[in-house]
């Protein structure tokens, strides 16, 4: 059996860009491996031997791990992956974006006189818009509580500016060019990912314990989304990952496992937080079955199914300290995969892995709950830490936005997610002496119109995606395990870089350079949203999340692992 790169790729961001979908670059070949930056304060070590902690590739004659964890070793010892062809040798895996034809929005724009001419009606669908491009900076407040409600407060009225007032849903992003909100040069992404429209969902939730929606309004807007969500074309339940926010054509022939899981995540936190909405929000959740992308060979969880021309994907989200966790708790919650699914992930990789950007140290073998699996950890700058794939703040944190992990899981997700925001201040402002942190899969200040790429902190990750790009919303993510430091640097980023707008946040700044991506990204608005909520409402959305009986049957599974029991 040939597992490929499938059970390393564990992670990518839900699919929220274009043309570039963020789930090809874990598809690719390992890029040559690139020394990460020294620990502060530490000096080159000689080349040497294994201490007793480091974990030294075992003979194959003496090897007692698990069958999936040798098998993964022997891939990456013969360098054979068997990657790049779809399941049965038929030819290249299609692409996640591969164009899909939408004669309903073609005819509409032909009728306003081509696409052109469709962009101000597109626009003219929209809630809102900015009236200017840069906030005062000296109307923030300078008390640290009263500075996080009014980033809420702008990042709110943002995300329900931008969006479509037929349907609900919020677009993709919007671009602005040459230092102006004029709506004539504006780039609107008029699509919107499951993911996003999960996370509108749930940021409406937010906006109603926040007082900023009156509970009327956030019915409303609430019933309008699932409204929309029951005119959507599906497959076996699922819905594509892209729809044209105006047309609500499917823009994508691929059914994503971790982006349905983010569209059900919202839903569950809506029955919970809108009763009155359960009767409608209820049959959305179950008429999916995670099931459907389980592997039972291999115990994982499959990338997603290409509905035309009908392949599963071979690629499998196999690293557990992912966004893609989130999915795998519900599936084992709802009794649709098994919870060995859960301890099949990887905490580290083999050391025949030698692409990784770290030797994993204190790699043994343990037992839980029954299933055997091998644990340890990289080291860098004196923290240990599980790696995620690609070591970005994303990885990290997005699930803690409805689970609160440092309750639930303390010994393991939770301390690691402390750990990897400590990580990404440390590499940011010693190794990289940059004056503000925190890396995650943004917009690239670009003079190209709006363009999406992967960053993070290589050293957090065991494929790493490179460092540089600094984005606001991975300093929300880290305020629930961080609050101080991560308030303290999004004010930096608001006084230091022309990042803060009449909506709040742009997505992304160069801070050597200063360049900043005007782009107001849905994805990225919402998580900082609601991370700002739990924070300033006492965890109001994990509570939501938590109460729920789908998570209530899955918290056992993650509640006794210690990833540092070295």
């Amino acid at each position: 059996m040939i597992l490929g790169w499938a059970l390393l790729c564990g992670c990518s961001p839900p699919s929220e860009a274009e043309p570039e979908a963020p789930e090809a670059a874990a598809e690719a070949t390992p890029p040559p491996a690139q020394d990460p930056a020294p620990a502060p304060e530490a000096t080159q070590a000689e080349e040497r031997e294994p201490g007793p902690e480091e974990t030294a590739a075992p003979g194959p004659e003496a090897d007692a791990r698990p069958a999936h964890d040798r098998e993964l070793a022997e891939i990456c010892r013969s360098g054979d992956s068997g990657q790049g062809l779809a399941p049965g040798s038929l030819g290249p895996e299609p692409f996640v974006n591969d164009p899909v034809d939408t004669p309903g929005k073609r005819a509409w724009e032909e009728s306003l006189g081509g696409k052109q001419a469709a962009r101000a009606h597109v626009r003219a669908r929209l809630l809102g818009w900015p009236t200017r491009l840069l906030a005062d900076r000296a109307t923030l407040p300078a008390d640290e509580r009263a500075f996080l409600e009014r980033v809420a407060g702008d990042t709110w009225r943002g995300i329900d500016a931008f969006t479509d007032r037929e349907s609900g849903l919020p677009v993709d992003h919007v671009h602005f060019r040459g230092g102006s909100v004029d709506g004539e040069s504006a780039q609107v992404g008029d699509y919107a990912g499951i993911t996003s429209i999960g996370l509108h969902l749930v940021a409406i939730a937010a906006a109603r314990e926040l007082g900023l929606v009156p509970p009327e309004r956030a019915l409303e807007l609430v019933r309008r989304v699932l409204d929309t969500l029951g005119r959507l074309a599906t497959f076996r339940g699922f819905f594509y990952n892209f729809y044209d926010t105006t047309s609500l054509e499917p823009t994508s022939h691929f059914v994503s496992f971790v982006d349905s899981a983010w569209l059900t995540a919202g839903l569950i936190v809506v029955r919970n937080a809108f009763p009155e909405l359960a009767e409608i929000a209820t049959p959305l959740i179950e008429q999916v079955d995670y099931a459907f992308f389980y592997d039972p060979t291999l115990d994982l969880m499959s990338h997603g199914y290409y509905v035309d021309p009908g392949w599963r994907s071979r690629y499998h989200y196999g690293v557990l300290f992912a966004e893609s966790r989130v999915g795998s708790l519900i599936a084992i919650g709802k009794g649709e995969v098994p919870e060995k699914h859960w301890f099949t992930m990887i905490r580290t990789l083999p050391a025949e892995c030698e692409w990784q950007e770290l030797r994993p140290v204190a790699r043994r073998q343990k037992v839980l709950r029954g299933v055997e699996l091998m644990g340890g950890s990289y080291e860098w700058g004196g923290e240990r830490y599980v790696p995620s794939w690609g070591g970005s703040m994303f990885e990290a944190l997005m699930p803690r936005l409805v689970l609160d992990e440092g309750a639930f899981a303390p010994k393991s997700l939770g301390r690691n997610g402390e750990l990897h925001a400590k990580v990404q201040r440390l590499y940011a402002t010693e190794a990289l002496r940059l004056p503000v942190w925190g890396m995650s899969p943004s917009a690239t200040p670009s003079g190209n119109g709006y363009t999406y790429g992967e960053h993070g902190v290589n050293v957090l990750g065991s494929w790493g995606y490179q460092p540089g790009i600094v984005t606001p919303h991975a300093s929300a993510l880290a305020l629930a395990v961080t609050p101080r430091e991560a308030t303290r640097n999004l004010r930096a980023l608001a006084e230091r870089y022309d990042v803060y707008g009449e909506f709040g946040f742009y997505d992304a700044v160069d801070p050597r350079s200063g360049a900043v991506a005007w782009d107001y990204v849905s994805l990225d608005q919402a998580m900082t949203f609601i991370a700002l909520a739990n924070t300033l409402r006492d965890g109001c959305i994990q509570k939501l999340f938590a109460a729920d009986p789908i998570v209530q049957a899955a918290l056992p599974v993650i509640a006794d692992e210690d990833f540092f029991d070295y």
